[in-house]
């Protein structure tokens, strides 16, 4: 696609249906994505996110076979994989990191499996690991909507008790708040939020969504909800200047664009913020609410 001005450079991708429902859906996933990140990033729980969603590939591909809906497969391993890893650093003496590292293997290699079974999805699933964000249906956009809307209100109704254990869980268990419950939903929630991001980032770069945005909020803002509003605002942004990537350079795949804006952004507060780095002083303070 040629770019002869400014304007029709804005508005000639946006002229095409595939192009504004992949905007849509790559803004929405973005903002979820921030929204989850910032307690997953807090709680130094990135591995994890990579983890459920390698874990959430043998639900797909089981999905794939039986004719179901692949959202609904990824999200039942990715959710059973999440509070496996819950069940055994409570119940043993495993640390997370060994806990995530098996399930991790195990379940992608059972995905791994269970494709070279049934050669016939073999080109939808494996792309499902870098993501078509341009093939998302209006069926997809919906889903977004609805499973991210219902992950939003459990964030807002329980959002108190998830930010006190997320900076303090001795003190939320002194004031008899459910630790192991909030524990076992926070990990619930990103794993459904992972299966909603897989088929438009795919599987391999879905924990940039997820990561990037809260870290690079936390370089620059002091407040819980700040690194929300900021990583939200990013990925809004990086959604959009990856779309537009994408449209004028032939080849390159969305999912990537979107992640190397996030991680563009990154970089740049990186260089900019007013922590451990060269231009510190242009800065007087943080930005805070």
């Amino acid at each position: 696609m040629k770019c002869t001005d400014l304007w029709n450079c804005v508005v000639v991708p946006l002229q095409f249906a595939p192009t504004q429902r992949a905007l849509l859906a790559a803004i929405l996933i973005g903002i979820l994505c921030s929204v989850v990140g910032a307690f997953v990033v807090l709680q130094d729980l990135s591995f994890i996110g990579d983890a459920l969603a390698h874990a959430s590939f043998p639900g797909v591909v089981i999905a794939s076979m039986l004719g179901w809906n692949i959202a609904l497969g990824g999200a039942i391993f990715g959710v059973a994989t999440a509070l496996g890893v819950g069940w055994i650093t409570r119940r043993s003496k495993v640390s997370l990191d060994t806990a995530i590292g098996v399930l991790f293997a195990g379940m992608f290699a059972l995905g791994i499996f269970l494709l070279s079974r049934d050669r016939g999805y073999n080109k939808e699933l494996f792309g499902l690991l870098l993501g078509d964000i341009l093939a998302v249906r209006q069926s997809d956009l919906w889903t977004i909507v609805g499973v991210g809307g219902l992950i939003l209100v459990v964030i807002a109704a329980l959002y108190k008790e998830l930010v006190l254990m997320t900076f303090d869980r001795t003190a939320a268990a002194a004031q008899g708040l459910p630790v192991g419950f909030l524990h076992y939903l926070l990990l619930s929630i990103m794993a459904i939020t992972v299966v909603v991001a897989i088929q438009s980032i795919g599987i391999v770069l879905v924990v940039a969504m997820l990561v990037t945005p809260a870290a690079t909020a936390s370089l620059v803002v002091r407040r819980f909800w700040s690194m929300i509003v900021w990583g939200s605002l990013q990925g809004l942004v990086a959604a959009t200047i990856g779309i537009y990537v994408s449209a004028y350079i032939d080849g390159v795949p969305t999912g990537s664009s979107i992640v190397l804006a996030h991680t563009a952004i990154f970089l740049i507060v990186l260089v900019l913020a007013p922590r451990k780095n060269a231009l510190a002083g242009l800065f007087q303070r943080k930005v805070a609410d």
